[in-house]
């Protein structure tokens, strides 16, 4: 339990075992990322860095062990954004599923924040690469979640893009939100702990 002046923590992991395919991705991972707090979860492709993602997010049960989370936005290498939609209305459709009030408001913010209110009305699969990775951070964004997990966030971001990620991460840190980074790329994210796997 935290001690009373500590802020309550958004993410726990007590001694987590992952496996997948038969195989020990890693054990008995313990960690605790409280208000403001940042991780980035490093190691080689196939390490489980997206498994640690989807355990927290709670779309893959531990072998072992416990976790505890708080409401959470997956940022995923697998867009998870209609095609077919206009980015805005793309976007709207995970806003109200997420139940955020005022989630028109969230949206538009989202797509300012992320550099892509000029692009609201053109569909999501006339998008580049990297236009299509600022608006799956826009879904991030605009879902109030107070934890981000982010998988490889970074790719196919050009250096400006890149800066913007950082910079939101930054603010959403300073909101007290928490965020995990799994990236295989250099991320400036100031006094992170490093999850090593």
């Amino acid at each position: 339990m935290a001690a009373p002046d500590q802020p309550p923590a958004h993410l726990a992991f007590r001694d987590v075992t992952c496996v997948r395919g038969g195989r020990a991705l890693f054990t008995g991972l313990t960690f605790t990322l409280a208000a403001g707090e940042a991780a980035l979860v490093t190691g080689p492709n196939g390490i489980g860095k997206s498994s640690l993602l989807r355990i927290a997010a709670g779309l893959l049960a531990p072998a072992s062990g416990a976790v505890e989370a708080e409401r959470c936005a997956l940022m995923a290498d697998a867009a998870a954004l209609d095609g077919g939609l206009r980015l805005v209305d793309a976007l709207a459709f995970w806003a109200a599923l997420d139940g955020v009030p005022d989630s028109a408001r969230r949206v538009t913010d989202a797509l300012a924040a992320t550099g892509l209110a000029a692009l609201a009305a053109v569909p999501v699969r006339l998008l580049s690469t990297g236009q299509r990775r600022r608006a799956v951070l826009a879904r991030v964004v605009a879902s109030g979640a107070p934890l981000w997990l982010l998988d490889e966030p970074a790719n196919g971001l050009d250096k400006a893009s890149l800066a913007l990620l950082e910079s939101l991460i930054a603010a959403h840190r300073t909101r007290g939100g928490v965020a995990v980074v799994a990236t295989h790329t250099a991320i400036s994210v100031p006094d992170a702990r490093t999850i090593a796997l």
